[in-house]
C-alpha cells in the first residue's frame, strides 16, 4: 500500500471577533493573508492562511469564551511547527497575548502555548532535530 503525503489543509474555528483573531494569527504568522471572506447565514467569515494551509474563521452571533478542558471531549489545541519559537513568542507577548501554559524545553523540541482572545489554545513547536525518530521521541 502506497503511503500518502498528508498535511492539514485547514481548521474551521468559530471566534468572537474576526479582527482580534486575525491579529493573533498574523502576529504569529506574518505571511498569513486573507484568502477570501464574506457573510454566510448572517455571520462574517474569512479564510486566513497561505497557499497550502488556512484557518476558516467564522464570527459568532453571541459571544462566549472557550475553556480548554482536557478532561472532557472537544477541541483542546492546534499545534503549529515553527522555525523559531522564541521569536514568535516575543511577537505574541509584545502584541499583548499571554502564554496559556508554561514553555516546555525538551531534548528534541521547544513548545510554547498561547491563547487567542477567545481562550482557544495554540501550541507552537520548534524541533531541534531533523531526525524523525528524535522528533517523535518524548524524552525530557
Amino acid at each position: 500500500m502506497k503511503t500518502q503525503n498528508v498535511y492539514l489543509e485547514h481548521a474551521n474555528i468559530t471566534v468572537n471577533n474576526l479582527d482580534s483573531t486575525t491579529k493573533f494569527f498574523q502576529t504569529a504568522f506574518p505571511g498569513f493573508k486573507i484568502r477570501g471572506g464574506g457573510t454566510s447565514n448572517g455571520r462574517k467569515w474569512i479564510h486566513l492562511g497561505n497557499d497550502l494551509t488556512y484557518l476558516a474563521l467564522y464570527e459568532v452571533i453571541e459571544n462566549s469564551k472557550n475553556e480548554v478542558n482536557y478532561d472532557k471531549n472537544g477541541f483542546n489545541h492546534i499545534g503549529f511547527v515553527v522555525e523559531d519559537v522564541d521569536t514568535l513568542a516575543d511577537k505574541l507577548l509584545d502584541a499583548g497575548f499571554e502564554r496559556d501554559y508554561p514553555k516546555q524545553i525538551e531534548k528534541f523540541r521547544i513548545r510554547d502555548y498561547f491563547a487567542d482572545a477567545d481562550g482557544n489554545e495554540y501550541e507552537f513547536v520548534q524541533y531541534l532535530s531533523e531526525d524523525i525518530s528524535e522528533r517523535n521521541s518524548f524524552e525530557a
